[in-house]
């Protein structure tokens, strides 16, 4: 059949999405209706289309579907909470499975019930009465049905002229009535109203006006629903389909691990999904994607004169339970083949049973012959939990495109305002267990965890994981998304039998290589930083210790030579420790870091420190000695200046001695003759310095342009 779609407003873009939807699960025909609370409908009515699917995202909306069957031109009404009315245009996706069409999809407006009321030709606030509804429908023709007891006929077809009070008597007293004029075919009549038993509207469009106005009353008593009406032109039979994406709670996931001695740990998960619709969902195929596809909120209900979408901030909480990110890198483990970790396991599970023994004879109460105590821990140790007998999981996995879905196999019923719990995953996984230490999170313990492969062929979303070990409770883990096949670890307990101390020596600083480019000299200098992990294991098993080192991408690993894998933010190294013994890893990790110095700004002291290094090539050497050389000219030169201007400066002084000595004596005095003298020498001197001042300012021009070309061209290595 051809299948003909239609998107409500502004629903344009939903095509892609739509055949996304239509291969969740196989077509099946709903077996049950459900009570919907809906307005009354023309024809039809919500319970023609009860939702047959349901399908779940982990970004905070749920697609649902509803399907039925309508009959030739048919209008169904359907009723939806405010707040989902703008996903609803956004995302309705409507289908008629026949050969009808779908023609209008209409809902209510935002205004008012009082003034969506007064837009009828019947007018039906204020709570009017009998008469006061016929008075408006003044004009329009009527077929009233009176009382038998009265002396009118008994059918009265007329037009309304309109309603009136009289007072008339009665027995002793004189009461005030309402009558209905009517014009009939034989003339005008006037009813009684308390004679009149029904008044109908022979003129379709008034009977349809009230049905309308009485449809918005209805309505209203739920001020939080709106209801929209989707038409359908048709003729026969036939199945039509409503899909459309609102907002849902995300559903979650809840997950059960067995740490089995004698074998692989068994892994059940359990979807956790909520109703939290106003409807039943009753045999409805179900659906559960991973994945987190954009999703956003946008005003399309409300008249809007500014475009401004609403989009929600994605929030995720921060927990306690610490998660660990996949790995970035992978090498061989560090001192461990998988030889040696096979029989680190053999010797743990071994003391782990006897342990197990003594404590069974611990909680006896009376001591026990030692084969009656061995005999009553056997007897413990082989009930093993087994989470396999009665739950099996109840979903086919898939992939769909960038998304993993859980399929449902069999059909879901959950009433509103009800939550459940789905079997999802029930298989064995590969699992070591180890101890994890990370000085962040605990720095002194590290934490007993399991070093968690999903060989499960299932997309795993994150979620809670309910640790058992030895039929009891073992502690609460976390764990982010994760893909077939992907590795991660995860922890569940304090490991309080292994302690770890983490020693960070002085770090060291040693050039290592000096060159020189365009008169500025380059020293690299190599910063190494150690840190040492001392590891005591005072428990009665093994340990397979996995160390988490900080990454730092400035820095450089150069030892150990290799670590098991890099994550996003650490190193992880894996140290096995037998029991009562000690261990030792020594992290050490350089990072270099480049000093630049320019020869023409800085004193000889400084570049006779690269001059004399050994780090520095004979080129290197040669270069600094003759730009010493040449600073040694400039600085030569400038002392020399000094000195002639100080010179000149103790002349100039000493004049002014002189002129004010002569000034006070007489020409004469013999003092005065001598001052007069040496006044004249010391010009001659004057005229000397100033000249030889100007050749050395030349000679110092020169001097340093020479310098300055030399080092611009200069770059040795």
């Amino acid at each position: 059949m051809q299948r003909k779609f239609l998107a409500a407003a502004a629903a344009g873009g939903l095509a892609a999405t739509t055949g996304l939807f239509m291969h969740f699960a196989p077509a099946q025909n709903g077996t049950s209706t459900v009570n919907q609370a809906v307005a009354p409908a023309s024809k039809g009515s919500g319970n023609q289309l009860p939702i047959n699917q349901v399908v779940l995202f982990s970004s905070g909306v749920g697609y649902f579907q509803r399907q039925g069957e309508v009959e030739g031109t048919n209008r169904i009404d359907l009723s939806f909470p405010v707040q989902d009315i703008n996903d609803l245009l956004k995302s309705m996706v409507l289908q008629d499975m026949g050969n009808g069409h779908v023609s209008a999809v209409s809902y209510d407006s935002q205004a008012p019930v009082e003034k969506t009321l007064r837009s009828f030709a019947i007018n039906l606030t204020g709570n009017p009465t009998f008469g006061g509804i016929l008075n408006q429908a003044r004009g329009e023709k009527v077929e009233a049905i009176l009382q038998q007891s009265t002396t009118q006929p008994g059918t009265i077809t007329g037009v309304i002229m309109g309603v009136e009070k009289k007072r008339e008597a009665v027995g002793k007293d004189v009461v005030e009535g309402e009558f209905i004029n009517l014009w009939c075919a034989e003339g005008m009549r006037s009813i009684r109203m308390s004679d009149v038993q029904r008044v109908r509207f022979l003129n379709p469009v008034m009977d349809s006006e009230v049905k309308k106005a009485l449809e918005t009353l209805s309505l209203s008593h739920d001020t939080q629903k709106k209801a929209v009406s989707l038409s359908f032109n048709g003729e026969g039979k036939r199945t039509v389909k409503v899909g459309y994406v609102v907002e849902n709670p995300i559903w979650k996931t809840s997950y059960r691990l067995v740490l089995n001695p004698k074998g692989k740990p068994y892994l059940q998960g359990w979807a956790v999904v909520e109703n939290t619709q106003d409807e039943d969902w009753n045999n409805v195929r179900m659906s559960l994607v991973s994945g987190r596809p954009i999703s956003f909120q946008m005003d399309l209900y409300q008249p809007l004169f500014v475009n401004r979408p609403v989009v929600e901030p994605e929030l995720f909480a921060s927990l306690r339970p610490p998660t660990y990110s996949g790995a970035m890198e992978q090498q061989k483990r560090l001192r461990e083949t998988e030889d040696g970790r096979r029989d680190l396991q053999g010797r743990g599970e071994g003391k782990s049973a006897e342990a197990f023994n003594r404590l069974g004879a611990g909680l006896a109460g009376a001591p026990a012959p030692p084969a009656a105590r061995q005999n009553a821990a056997k007897s413990m140790m082989d009930a093993d939990m087994d989470l396999k007998k009665g739950v099996a999981s109840a979903a086919a996995a898939m992939e769909l495109g960038d998304f993993f879905q859980y399929a449902i196999e069999q059909p879901v019923s959950l009433a509103r305002q009800k939550s459940a719990m789905l079997p999802i995953v029930g298989q064995e996984i590969e699992g070591t267990k180890v101890s994890i230490f990370n000085q962040n999170t605990h720095p002194k313990f590290p934490l007993l965890g399991l070093k968690f492969k999903n060989t499960t062929d299932l997309h795993l979303m994150q979620g809670p994981i309910t640790v058992f070990e030895n039929n009891a409770y073992a502690g609460d883990a976390r764990i982010l998304d994760l893909q077939p096949k992907e590795e991660r670890l995860i922890s569940y307990a304090i490991d309080l039998g292994t302690e770890v101390e983490a020693v960070v020596p002085n770090p060291q600083d040693r050039m290592t290589a000096v060159k020189i480019v365009r008169g500025v000299v380059h020293a690299t200098h190599k910063i190494q930083q150690q840190k040492v992990y001392n590891v005591k294991n005072r428990s009665q098993q093994d340990r397979n210790l996995i160390i988490e080192h900080p990454y730092r991408a400035e820095f450089k690993l150069m030892a150990p030579a290799q670590y098991s894998e890099r994550a996003r933010d650490v190193y992880r190294f894996e140290v096995p420790v037998k029991s009562q013994e000690t261990a030792k890893l020594d992290v050490v990790e350089e990072r270099d870091i480049v000093n630049t110095v320019s020869i023409s700004n800085t004193d000889d002291q400084t570049i006779r420190v690269f001059l004399n290094s050994n780090l520095s090539s004979k080129a290197v050497k040669d270069s600094l000695t003759k730009a010493i050389g040449l600073k040694e000219k400039v600085a030569q030169s400038q002392r020399d200046l000094a000195h002639m201007n100080q010179q000149l400066k103790d002349i100039t002084d000493d004049q002014t001695r002189l002129r004010a000595n002569l000034k006070e004596m007489p020409p004469t005095a013999a003092a005065y003759k001598r001052y007069l003298e040496k006044f004249d020498k010391q010009e001659t001197e004057i005229e000397q310095l100033r000249e030889t001042i100007k050749q050395l300012q030349n000679t110092i021009l020169t001097q340093r342009r020479d310098l300055d070309n030399y080092l611009v061209s200069l770059t040795v290595e």
